[in-house]
């Protein structure tokens, strides 16, 4: 649950990718924006397939994404690309034991329209773990053409939107041959999203909350 008493800052966000480059890509801007408001959050950063190069990649990424957080806390796992759904238990047991470290205020996750297995996989581990808590649903540009119709939308200032897309660029050297990787995918789905949330920069970042609950 998310309160909106003005004594009840913000303390601690977990945000979940499944691979090396999903949290920067789906909620990059926002975490971003959340730690210069908030300079003292606690951010638990928790990627789940990111073996070989690309943990390492994983680790620095996050690191320079977290640069001005507070307490920062940086899980990566190796588990195989795309074979998520058939280590189920092996994953299951990485949620399972998360729940007993961390109480978040915010969980960012992928969405569960995702037509990417492991990224489904996820989002059903986040609802069954994290049941009282508000759970935004990130989305991932791709070749499936899967993006949907997202009801939360974070305003972002082109200084932000500029700073995501640089550490894009430079943490992931492994993924610079893929047609999908590029400024401008990222940069026009930020514009497209702020052009929904007339946000005053023009850029946004869009999740997916299918529960809200209100403590007035």
């Amino acid at each position: 649950m998310f309160t909106l008493y003005p004594a009840e800052p913000l303390r601690h966000i977990l945000a979940i990718g499944c691979h090396a480059d999903d949290i920067e890509i789906g909620c990059g801007g926002a975490l971003l924006a959340l730690i210069r408001a908030h300079p003292g959050v606690e951010v638990h950063w928790l990627v789940l397939a990111a073996p070989g190069a690309r943990m390492d990649e994983a680790q620095a990424s996050a690191t320079a994404f977290l640069a001005d957080a507070g307490i920062t806390r940086i899980e990566i796992h190796e588990f195989r690309d795309g074979f998520l759904p058939y280590l189920g238990g092996e994953v299951k047991d990485v949620f399972e034991e998360l729940k007993g470290r961390v109480d978040p205020q915010i969980v960012f996750t992928h969405t569960s329209d995702d037509l990417h297995q492991d990224h489904r996989l996820a989002c059903e581990l986040t609802w069954n773990t994290f049941r009282n808590h508000l759970i935004l649903e990130y989305e991932i540009p791709k070749v499936d053409g899967d993006l949907g119709r997202p009801n939360v939308f974070m305003p972002l200032t082109v200084e932000l939107v500029e700073k995501k897309l640089e550490l894009l660029a430079r943490h992931f050297p492994s993924q610079a041959d893929k047609h999908w990787f590029e400024r401008e995918t990222f940069l026009g789905l930020m514009r497209l999203r702020g052009m929904e949330a007339v946000a005053p920069e023009r850029y946004a970042e869009a999740f997916t909350a299918r529960k809200v609950v209100l403590q007035p």
